[in-house]
Order: structure tokens, then sequence, then C-alpha cells
């Protein structure tokens, strides 16, 4: 057998893909389901309750999808210009510390702002530290060719243990009772909810708002197909005259700032504060979002409610039938795979020689 490159990729097959890819995901899971010594049916169905069966289950659903929206959308924007950003979980924190040392100065610092400033100062801070964070890896790869999905990644460990530091030092809350957590947010500065008696905030506006911008970015703007040409040809790009090196700062600074807000915004709308597993991988889930959204940044909104979905589902399946949660890691996992295979099938068809 061997690969052949499609002249073009059709419509139904672009649309099909992700759909495919799902499909073969469920039907891999459910082997699993079925080791485990569980039904199928009853295992997917309370899956899908526990998800989006009621009010509760949906509010947590869309709480849980607001920063997997954000980071889906910064592996939107790098993996259009083909900048491979592993590193939105570091970006993510990195945002959440900086919107907490902001939005944490209070009481007895002597230095007291209005909170309609602060807040803008505070997620303009997170958004900063994110790009920031991303900048390097960005230049690193265009000017010295280093291999930016190393250091993204890397990055992430030393942000982790950066914020572990700062959490037992400096930024330790010290009514938190010895447990490592930084000071709070002042309840000015965290945002409102959306549905009274759930956790749902507006953060989740934040997020469809972005969602929109950035689709519009893409496909109104100059900067739009700059990064759609570097990211289809990067050679080709600097051939007909678009700015590679710009591009890819503009893009690495587009993407670390959207996985940065997702920490402010998980901050500011659920947690008020930074602990270190106030991120269940958000920042790698961001990157299986993207791809099941096709790179689209309005494909992406759906994408982030079924992964909630599926990760807000697997305990209500779990505390039913015993089934352990971990599928829904599995079934995030397994999505990227296929998701990869199907991309992969929509540009290149199989022909045996």
């Amino acid at each position: 057998m061997r690969l052949e490159r499609r002249h073009r990729s059709s419509r139904a097959a672009l649309l099909l893909a992700p759909v495919g890819a799902v499909a073969f995901t469920l039907l891999v899971s459910a082997l699993l389901v079925l080791w485990a010594g569980a039904p199928v049916g009853r295992t997917y169905a309370l899956l899908l309750q526990g998800g989006f069966g009621s009010v509760f289950a949906w509010s947590e659903t869309l709480t849980r999808a607001v920063p997997l929206i954000l980071t889906g959308l910064a592996a939107t924007v790098a993996f259009k210009a083909r900048l491979f950003n592993i590193g939105a979980e570091g970006q993510l924190y990195a945002g959440a510390l900086a919107a907490v040392a902001v939005g944490g100065l209070h009481g007895g610092t002597g230095f007291e702002l209005p909170a309609w400033l602060l807040f803008p100062l505070m997620m303009a801070a997170a958004a900063l530290a994110g790009a920031l964070l991303l900048l390097g890896p960005a230049l690193m790869k265009s000017r010295l060719g280093v291999d930016e999905v190393v250091t993204t990644l890397l990055i992430n460990f030393i942000v982790l243990l950066g914020v572990s530091a700062m959490l037992d030092g400096p930024m330790k809350d010290p009514s938190a009772m010895g447990w490592p957590q930084s000071v709070s947010l002042q309840s000015e500065l965290e945002l409102a909810k959306l549905v009274v008696q759930t956790r749902i905030h507006t953060g989740l506006l934040w997020a469809a708002g972005l969602a929109v911008l950035v689709w519009l970015l893409f496909k109104y703007t100059v900067i739009g197909f700059d990064i759609r040409a570097v990211g289809a040809n990067a050679r080709a790009a600097a051939f007909a005259g678009v700015p590679v090196t710009r591009t890819v700062v503009w893009v690495a600074l587009l993407s670390g700032a959207l996985a940065g807000l997702a920490g402010a915004i998980e901050v500011a709308g659920r947690t008020s504060y930074v602990t270190l597993d106030m991120s269940p991988g958000y920042g790698y889930s961001g990157i299986v979002i993207a791809m099941l959204a096709g790179l689209h940044p309005l494909g992406v909104l759906a994408a982030g409610v079924f992964v909630a979905g599926v990760l807000v589902g697997a305990d209500t399946m779990s505390r039913a039938i015993g089934v352990p949660t971990y599928i829904a890691d599995v079934i995030v996992a397994a999505s990227l795979i296929a998701v990869l295979v199907a991309t992969l099938l929509t540009q290149y068809r199989v022909r045996l020689k």
C-alpha cells in the first residue's frame, strides 16, 4: 500500500472526517467498557445524561467548556501557522498566576485601584504572561530552527514548578491552613453568574466572543491571510512577500494570550485562587479540540462542549455502574489519534500496489 496525495479534498470528506473520528473513538471505547464488564449502551447513556441530561449537567458542561474552548482557540491559531504550541497548559497557569498577582493586590498593601480599572489590568496581565511564554519558543524556531514542540512542552514543567514555588512562597494564602494555594481575588473582580444557583459564569460569553473574533481575523484581515499563507507553505509565502517572522511572532502572541486568558477566566469565574490542580490538563485537551474542529474557530465551540460533556458525564457514569472515570481520558486521547488519521485520509488516498 502507498499514500497518494489528493488533488483536492471534497467538502463532504472534510465534514465527515471529525464525525467518523468520533464514531471510531466511541467504538474503541466500547471495547474497554466491555472489558470492564459494563453494558455499553447503559454506559454511554449515563455518559450523555451526566453531561447533557439536565440543567445542572449542562451548567457543569458549559463551565468546564470555557477553558477548553480558549485553549482550543490557542492551539487553532498556532497550528494554522504550523507553530505547534504544546505549551498551553503552562501558559494557562502563567495567566492564572498573573491574574492573581494583579487582582490579589489588596488588603493592607496601601495600593488600591477601583475594580473597573483593576479588572482589565488583570486580564491584560494574564494575556501578556501567556503571550511572552510562547514568544521565546516561536523566535527560536523562526531564527534558529529549534523544534517548538520540545521547547513548549518542557516549558510546561518549568512553569508548574515555578507556580509551586510561588504557592508555597510569596503568593501563599496565609489563611489556607498550610494548603498550597494563592491569595484570592477581590470579590469585585469575580465574573458574574449567567444562571443563578449554578457555576456557569460570563466567561462563557468571553470564550464565544473570542471564537467569533478569531474567525473574523482569519477570514477578513490581512494578518489572517498571512497566517494561513505561512501555514500552507512558509517558503512560498516568503517568496510572495509575506513577512514570515513577523507573522509567527503575531501568532505566538495571540495563541499565548488566549491560553493565558483561559487561566485568568478560570480563576475569576470558578476558583478565585490558583492551585496546582486547577487544570486537569486543559492545555493538552485544547489540542484535541482544535483538531476535532478542523482548526476552525467556530468549530472549537462545538468541540469544546463535546469534550467537556464527556469529562463531566464520566463522573455520573462512574458513580452509577463503576466504570473508571479514566474512560473519559481514553475517549479524549483516542479522539485525537482518530482525528489525525481522518485528516490524513482527507488529504491522501490509499492505493494498493
